[in-house]
């Protein structure tokens, strides 16, 4: 285990948008799994591996870039490491940019699904506004915690651990037809 830790920050030394990818990904596909074999009790029999594939895909393309990049500017418009720093910066995160994230990332597994553009936006007034209580309910101690204790760079790593329950969560909401 100390290795594979050892690799991935040289890595996230490295190639820190590349590892952030490959942790979102990875993590969303840990998610989807979940919420199949968990939540939905499919089996292994039952398990569609396709939607995997996608919920990696939106971790790996979406949802680890936009986070990594919004970290690091969050950090520049908002300098500091103090507890109110962390405060300030997960009232910005969670009252600016959550809803519009969460809204896309609804928009784009919507697409991934084959939806229609009406059928996509009939889903997204249908799962929007409880998703975000959801996350109101589970993120806001999540991010001071990460904006106090963690460096940008372990940012989005810490996050994507603590969101394997969101990102069952978010599979779950996102591909219940």
């Amino acid at each position: 285990m100390a290795a594979l830790w050892r690799g991935y920050g040289r890595l996230l030394a490295r190639r820190p948008r590349a590892a952030q990818a490959l942790t979102a990904g990875a993590l969303m596909g840990a998610g989807d799994v979940i919420a199949q074999q968990l939540v939905e009790r499919r089996g292994l029999r039952g398990h569609q591996g396709r939607r995997t594939v996608k919920m990696m895909a939106i971790g790996f393309c979406f949802v680890g870039p936009v986070l990594g990049s919004w970290y690091k500017v969050l950090d520049r418009l908002i300098p500091g490491a103090t507890k109110a720093v962390a405060v300030k910066k997960m009232v910005l995160d969670q009252g600016g940019f959550a809803p519009c994230f969460l809204g896309c990332f609804l928009a784009i597994a919507g697409a991934m699904n084959g939806l229609s553009v009406q059928e996509n936006w009939s889903k997204i007034q249908q799962d929007y506004v409880d998703a975000l209580l959801t996350n109101y309910c589970i993120w806001p101690p999540v991010q001071i915690a990460n904006f106090y204790f963690v460096p940008l760079n372990h940012r989005l790593a810490v996050v994507q651990c603590v969101a394997i329950v969101w990102n069952c969560y978010l599979s779950w909401k996102a591909n219940r037809m």
